[in-house]
């Protein structure tokens, strides 16, 4: 079967990959959709990020769903045919972390598609899969193959305003409306946020953000002042969701955030410089979001019964002969949020 493999940056190919058979309680996949992740394009542009880099042939992709083709001898209720969002979070259960229901920290974690390791656990952009009947999730009918795939990123939004605790009533300011920046808007508008503010650098994402739950966003890049009304009587919001990764947008936001408000750090963009004085003088509670775990059912609950809408997020949809155009597309903010190819 076909599956996508990065050798070096920008050297994404089709390649012929062997599907082993299914144990027991395992299944047999054909994957329908997949989204484009910033971890993917991280590899496909620079092989890498940070000190993980490619040092073996991958195939890319955790953002997948797919239909049920084959099952174990050992699975039941899961019959042939079943529609399915995959989780892509395989912890080993064994670990002190696991143990303590901290699956996402587990010692011995295997997350498709990711060169943390040696050898690289392989990724789900591939025509077939074999996975654990305990990663298949159902989704509803009234769902494309598209919005199914759009569960895993949703869980990591969900993530993360469960990390911020209980949201009802909350103000809430969210800097970086990419793909997850606009589902954290829709994960904490579900949660009961009274208000959430979005800001950005680019038109789209915050018009995407607006569809999904956003009061109001601001283009910080035109109107970079547009947060000081916030500023008054030394800030407004409760919580800050950071998903840009920019160390400014993290800084800005600062004098905009009440004291004793709650910061989730959730964008990646290496190491900066905290002002530890208004962490310090405002007792800020800094959390940082990593992954997920049982949120993923949770996703596939709230999306199979239309509480959250994805559809105003998914840019474009490419079959997987196209990938490297897919890639392309998807590494364009201004005029991308979420991009997924088909593996028929």
């Amino acid at each position: 079967m076909h599956a996508l493999v990065i050798h070096a940056p920008l050297d994404l190919r089709i390649e012929d990959v062997p599907t082993p058979e299914p144990e027991a309680d395992q299944l047999l996949i054909r994957v329908r959709a997949g989204g484009i992740c910033g971890s993917d394009l991280h590899y496909f542009n620079h092989g890498g990020f940070g000190t993980v880099r490619i040092r073996e042939p991958m195939v890319l992709g955790h953002e997948v769903s797919g239909v049920v083709s084959r099952v174990g001898s050992g699975v039941t209720a899961m019959p042939t045919g079943t529609r399915i969002a995959i989780s892509p979070s395989r912890p080993c259960g064994q670990c002190r972390y696991c143990q303590q229901g901290l699956q996402n920290h587990c010692l011995d974690m295997r997350y498709y598609g990711s060169a943390m390791r040696m050898p690289h656990v392989q990724g789900a952009f591939r025509q077939e899969i074999v996975i654990d009947r305990t990663q298949a999730h159902v989704v509803a009918d009234s769902l494309s193959d598209a919005e199914a795939a759009m569960a895993e990123p949703l869980s990591v939004a969900l993530h993360a305003v469960r990390r911020a605790g209980p949201m009802l009533g909350k103000r809430v300011l969210v800097t970086g409306c990419g793909p997850i920046g606009a589902l954290i808007v829709a994960a904490a508008r579900r949660a009961g946020a009274a208000m959430i503010v979005a800001t950005d650098v680019n038109a789209l994402p915050l018009d995407s953000a607006k569809k999904v739950g956003a009061d109001l966003a601001f283009n910080v890049a035109e109107t970079p002042d547009a947060l000081k009304p916030y500023a008054a009587d030394k800030g407004s919001f409760d919580v800050l969701f950071e998903a840009s990764g920019n160390p400014a947008a993290l800084r800005g936001a600062f004098d905009v955030l009440r004291p004793r408000g709650i910061v989730v750090q959730v964008g990646l963009g290496g190491d900066i410089t905290l002002p530890i004085n208004a962490v310090v003088t405002k007792e800020f509670d800094l959390r940082g979001a990593f992954r997920f775990h049982e949120e993923f059912a949770v996703a596939v609950e709230l999306l199979n019964k239309g509480l959250i809408d994805v559809k105003p997020l998914i840019s474009g949809v490419f079959p997987y002969q196209e990938s490297l155009k897919a890639f392309q597309t998807a590494g364009d903010r201004s005029k991308s949020m979420k991009v997924l190819m088909t593996f028929d």
